[in-house]
């Protein structure tokens, strides 16, 4: 939580949650950002085929 919002920084650019954090992630697993079909997303290497849909905060 940075400011009451749910947001993070990563590579220089502060992202904003747009889905819920997916039951059975952990904030401490490794995660990646890719930009894909449009959107980016939050991906986590233990569970292939969940992403989660964040957005670019300016």
């Amino acid at each position: 939580m940075v400011d009451g919002y749910s947001r993070f920084q990563y590579g220089g650019f502060w992202f904003g949650f747009v889905d819920p954090w997916p039951e059975g992630w952990y904030y401490t697993d490794d995660v990646y950002i890719d930009y894909v079909d449009g959107g980016y997303y939050l991906y986590n290497p233990y569970y292939p085929g969940v992403r989660i849909g964040i957005c670019v905060v300016m």
